[in-house]
């Protein structure tokens, strides 16, 4: 028990430190939070669940060792643009079972239905002109309320770390959700360990949702990059399959970044009625037009006059980007 208080003891401290080298001390939540653990029992399995989001899909929670972390900085990336629908997808279907998840939790501990905080979802003006806002009917659709959704649209970047540290450290919102197109060079290493610190502190999920962005280093506990996959076709009530028809969003994630070395990938279905995910195994998952599970003919040689795809990030050494 004394190596423990010890430990903890100097884990603080640490955080304290890197947050005053880096000009921004950290909210006195943390010290609050500090004298209730040091004079707590060691938290047990219960209170380690409730600090995780289980996704409810048992392959994808135990690469994720038990779901997205609710006290951290968890990065949603689309390839392209052209799939930021599907990262934002995905993104509000996190946040839809996050608050029924918080629901589920006021409601124990007051006896009765509570009242979920609300979503804050900090846009990008840039990558909102290409793909879009987020639109009342289609976030009611995936499960959220938009009495309960609030969106910003800061002009400059440094103005959107600010509200999504101040938003963290204010523990009002459920999650914070922060947009980025591409890979901006204000946004580096150093501020996204300084927003990782922050809902550290703050004890609240922040999602950075990464539009038309490339791997880099990040403070990110875990990233999973998201691409758009095809409905799954439904049966008709004469046992017939009806193909192509208007589903359930579905979405092919890769887990990019966690501690499992191994790669890992998924296709999910989203039930907004249920909040629930659902595996699409691979041998049931219908193919776009043009995908090479579409057609059985030769494979043809990649272009000479093409770049290749970009490789996966590998093993890296951070260093500061330069101004």
């Amino acid at each position: 028990m004394a190596e423990t208080a010890v430990a903890r003891e100097t884990l603080f401290t640490l955080r304290e430190t890197i947050a005053r080298l880096e000009g921004r001390p950290i909210p006195a939540l943390t010290a609050a939070a500090h004298e209730t653990r040091a004079t707590e029992p060691d938290a047990g399995p219960a209170d380690a669940a409730q600090s995780l989001l289980a996704t409810g899909v048992a392959d994808l929670d135990e690469a994720m060792q038990g779901g997205v972390p609710l006290d951290a900085l968890t990065e949603i990336r689309s390839l392209a643009l052209r799939h930021a629908g599907a990262a934002s997808g995905f993104v509000l279907a996190l946040a839809s079972r996050l608050g029924a998840f918080v629901g589920r939790l006021g409601a124990q501990a007051a006896g009765k239905t509570a009242i979920v905080s609300p979503v804050l979802w900090i846009g990008d003006t840039v990558a909102a002109m290409e793909a879009g806002l987020p639109y009342p009917i289609g976030i009611r659709d995936f499960g959220l309320e938009p009495a309960g959704f609030l969106h910003a649209s800061p002009r400059k970047l440094e103005e959107a770390l600010w509200l999504a540290e101040t938003a963290l450290a204010s523990a009002a919102f459920a999650v914070v959700i922060l947009e980025v197109r591409g890979n901006p060079a204000r946004f580096g290493l150093t501020e996204s360990r300084r927003l990782a610190l922050r809902a550290k502190a703050a004890g609240r999920p922040l999602f950075l949702l990464r539009q038309g962005g490339e791997e880099e280093a990040s403070s990110a506990l875990f990233r999973l990059s998201v691409e758009p996959a095809p409905a799954l076709a439904r049966p008709l009530p004469d046992g017939s399959m009806l193909g192509g028809s208007i589903g359930h969003p579905a979405f092919r994630l890769t887990l990019e970044k966690s501690r499992n070395p191994a790669p890992f990938s998924i296709t999910l279905e989203w039930n907004a009625h249920d909040r629930q995910f659902s595996p699409v195994p691979d041998a049931q998952r219908p193919a776009f037009p043009g995908e090479h599970a579409a057609h059985s003919g030769a494979d043809l040689p990649a272009s000479a006059d093409r770049p290749d795809r970009p490789q996966a990030l590998g093993p890296v050494l951070a260093y500061s980007r330069p101004a």
